[in-house]
């Protein structure tokens, strides 16, 4: 996640948010903010509208560690929580602790006219539903579709725990007064099993900071002495598809005979440690580098040397219907991409990538010799990820959504927190927050 401000636009006005007094506040439970850039690109956006803007969010373990923080004029409160180990177990765990500071925090903020919900998981709706009926308009963010990860991540089918997870998605659905989604897929989503009217969904796509996402010199010290350079950017979980990417250069090597390469695998997760094990049974120690996070600097950095990007997402419920955002990042920064067929894949990148049948590494592995081979090609994509990124898929357009949503949201409503951000604003506030690194 680079940067924390948003893009470059002029602050926006003409939403809900103009009026005097209006407070939102913004709910996350599973990354600590101004880490998660989706959500501080929303908290910029809003603030420059005119809204007094308080999140509610977990610590960061390296870096978002302060308790309270004012950060470009966004207060944040956070919390501690240990992240889930141990299954569906550890995850009960978790959201319980979750839940039970966000409601001791909500309190300590007060009367707010937008409470703003940004799953996983979906259970943000008991702490809004509490604010709503104090007077506040809810607006449930969908990040993730909950019952289609729980399908891919644990394998177990549609048991007791999917059918309860799908009830939660049920009653955060009907809890909202406006639901955001992602892109086009969730908001179908939305509509055909939340049983919204379309009208009170709204896309708003995430979108690199491109202000941020600036190339720089290559350094061909990076590539360790081999001609080409392939980056993997992103979060690695189980249904983040790293062991596939690891499989596909093993095929590379072995297959295609293709060592002309050095890899490195840019971020960090609960899978982490798994591929690096994987990593050196497949005997790729010497070829594959492993940076865990990384500063924003040092991520351009590479992004910039690598001769093609990997987005090795394997076809599943959530992933085929998901905007990857390091998918958005590498066209940002203009770099061709590999990708497995997946819906959503193909609706970001277009011709910016080439596509492998699902699943298929030896494909996978095939299509990145071909972008190897040529460097026009290569140029090509790149540039048109660049035009897409600027142009149909840039913040700005979200922003305009974002506005849309708000004003929706704050229709016929009659502001409740009139004197509370004064209120709030004579506390001694903490010291402004610092930069960070990139959130993988």
């Amino acid at each position: 996640m680079l940067g924390d401000t948003t893009s470059g636009d002029a602050p926006l006005g003409g939403g809900a948010g103009d009026r005097p007094g209006r407070r939102a506040l913004i709910l996350v439970e599973n990354l600590s903010v101004p880490f998660d850039r989706r959500v501080w690109q929303e908290c910029t956006t809003l603030r420059d509208a005119g809204w007094d803007v308080h999140v509610i969010c977990p610590r960061g373990g390296k870096r978002d560690t302060e308790a309270e923080a004012v950060v470009d004029g966004v207060r944040i409160h956070r919390y501690p929580l240990r992240a889930a180990t141990g299954g569906p177990a550890g995850y009960l765990r978790e959201y319980g602790a979750a839940l039970w500071h966000t409601a001791r925090l909500a309190r300590r903020v007060g009367p707010v006219d937008v409470v703003h919900a940004c799953n996983p998981p979906d259970l943000l709706f008991l702490p809004a539903l509490w604010l709503k009926r104090r007077g506040a308009r809810f607006v449930f963010d969908q990040h993730d579709l909950i019952p289609e990860l729980y399908l891919s991540r644990f394998g177990r089918g549609k048991d007791l725990l999917y059918r309860a997870v799908c009830a939660l998605e049920r009653m955060t659905y009907r809890a909202a007064d406006v639901v955001i989604a992602t892109n086009e897929s969730y908001k179908d989503v939305a509509v055909r099993r939340g049983g919204r009217r379309p009208d009170d969904v709204f896309v708003v796509r995430s979108a690199p900071a491109t202000d941020r996402f600036q190339p720089v010199p290559a350094e061909p010290e990076l590539k360790r002495g081999k001609p080409h350079l392939l980056c993997y950017l992103g979060v690695m979980g189980p249904q983040d598809g790293v062991d596939y990417a690891l499989r596909a250069l093993a095929k590379l090597r072995d297959e295609v005979g293709r060592t002309d390469w050095h890899a490195v695998f840019i971020g960090s997760g609960d899978a982490f440690e798994a591929m690096l094990q994987l990593s050196r049974s497949l005997g790729l120690d010497e070829q594959v580098e492993f940076t865990g996070r990384i500063p924003d600097a040092d991520l351009v950095r590479y992004l910039s040397t690598a001769d093609v990007c990997l987005s090795p997402d394997p076809r599943n419920p959530l992933n085929d219907v998901s905007t990857m955002n390091k998918v958005l990042e590498y066209m940002a920064m203009g770099r061709p991409i590999v990708s497995f067929d997946l819906r959503e894949a193909r609706v970001s990148a277009g011709d910016a990538a080439l596509y492998a049948p699902a699943n298929d590494e030896a494909a996978f592995a095939g299509l990145v010799a071909r972008l190897l081979d040529d460097p026009d090609e290569r140029a090509r994509m790149g540039k048109i990820g660049q035009e897409r990124v600027t142009g149909q898929f840039s913040w700005r357009n979200s922003q305009t959504a974002l506005l849309a949503a708000y004003a929706a949201a704050c229709r016929n409503h009659t502001p409740v927190s009139a004197g509370a951000s004064v209120r709030a604003g004579s506390k001694a506030g903490p010291k402004q927050g610092e930069g960070r690194a990139v959130e993988r």
